[in-house]
């Protein structure tokens, strides 16, 4: 019994990553790296992100904080206490810390961010005991798709950036 509650929870967590690695595609498409988020309430996702920074040409344009501002306004609320966040790479210490901040009870993810990550790979931001607020974390859900995504882009990245440099 006990087995199949998480069966079906892993399926559960697969269904929406395979949603924010979606939003991770529209990301690419736009010329961004590809990183992408839904935010789940009541079974349901209730905000879609991704990122946009060069889009935008800001900073701040990151698949999470675009996707809590729109939860936020759903809800009518900036605390987002009931909801989990589903992303396919481990938050910056911005992202982490407006998780944080919105009280997002739990957060899975994809793929480690061994260069930036802030939820465990360099720092966790999600555990300190000072803050009021603690989020649960769980990672590796659809990693290898989450993570090769990345690299595509990366390697591709790589090769334009060098046949501009050879022009």
């Amino acid at each position: 019994m006990e087995n199949d509650k998480n069966n079906a929870h892993t399926k559960l967590d697969e269904r929406f990553m395979r949603e924010a690695i979606k939003q991770a595609k529209k990301a690419v498409a736009n010329g961004d790296v590809p990183i992408g988020c839904v935010i789940v309430r009541d079974g349901k996702i209730i905000a879609r992100g991704y990122n946009k920074r060069n889009a935008r040409k800001t900073t701040l344009a990151h698949a999470e904080l675009i996707a809590i501002e729109k939860a936020s306004k759903k809800v009518g609320d900036w605390r987002l206490e009931d909801c989990v966040m589903y992303i396919t790479l481990e938050p910056c210490q911005m992202c982490a810390g407006a998780i944080v901040q919105a009280r997002i009870p739990k957060v899975v993810v994809g793929a480690m961010n061994k260069k930036a990550g802030c939820a465990g790979s360099i720092l966790n931001l999600f555990q300190v005991e000072a803050f009021n607020h603690q989020v649960e974390f769980e990672h590796g859900v659809l990693e290898s798709e989450c993570s090769g995504m990345l690299s595509e882009f990366f390697k591709k990245l790589r090769v334009r950036n060098k046949e501009c440099k050879e022009l």
